[in-house]
């Protein structure tokens, strides 16, 4: 069993998106797949989060929730909000090594650092207790050369590999930043780009995005990450 471990440099930079194409990706190679959310946070329960967006793009049929806080709010500070129980590492990876796909992905909540649970554990621990792979998505934007080489130093300084980086919502138009960032970020991360996913994909219809989705990557570079040979080399 392949564990990737998808993070971002902040919210908001596609790692839903992220996480569904990689999912279609590891699918097409023939892989099971399965999808880890550990902590959702801004949404009532029994309204559609992160995992039924991943669902409803890729097709991916076991997916596991962790957690669910109604507050938009870093896992934590929304747990103790709403006076619930904070969530532990431990069930974290219990839920996470039950599985027995191929191929599963942890999505995290927000940025790599941004406290989970139960004595503010991170996606970071989690990924250094499973010995995982992360990916870290970014945006395109002006900014991102110093957020992304922070997430990557992060994952360097605890001895948690970095597989590489995607650019989370390459824009139809990209401007002079959103160029010359994706020359400049593998030269200040030391990390490979392995793909861009355009942006507002996430409005297709299923048979479309998985249509689409290994346009997106390297091919060689990402089979390699999810531990499987790419087709394209026989």
């Amino acid at each position: 069993m392949t564990v990737l471990v998808v993070t971002g440099t902040s919210t908001g930079v596609g790692k839903t998106i992220a996480t569904a194409a990689l999912a279609v990706t590891a699918m097409n190679l023939g892989a099971s797949v399965s999808v880890v959310k550990p902590a959702q946070t801004g949404v009532e329960p029994g309204e559609p989060g992160d995992l039924a967006e991943v669902r409803r793009l890729a097709g991916v049929e076991r997916t596991v929730e962790s957690a669910r806080y109604r507050d938009p709010l870093a896992p934590d500070v929304a747990a103790r909000l709403a006076s619930a129980p904070l969530l532990e590492l431990g069930s974290v990876l219990t839920d996470i090594r039950s599985l027995d796909t191929d191929v599963v992905l942890v999505e995290g909540a927000g940025g790599l650092l941004v406290r989970l649970g139960a004595d503010g554990f991170t996606l970071l621990d989690v990924a250094a207790e499973l010995g995982a792979q992360v990916v870290v998505v970014c945006s395109a934007e002006l900014g991102t050369l110093n957020h992304t080489a922070l997430t990557v130093g992060a994952l360097s300084n605890a001895g948690v590999f970095c597989a590489g980086l995607i650019v989370g919502a390459w824009p139809s138009e990209p401007d002079l930043a959103a160029r010359t960032n994706l020359v400049e970020l593998p030269d200040v991360t030391g990390r490979p780009v392995l793909g861009c996913i355009p942006a507002s994909v996430g409005t297709m219809s299923r048979q479309s995005f998985r249509s689409a989705a290994d346009g997106w990557f390297e091919a060689t570079a990402v089979a390699d990450v999810l531990g499987f040979a790419s087709t394209s080399d026989g």
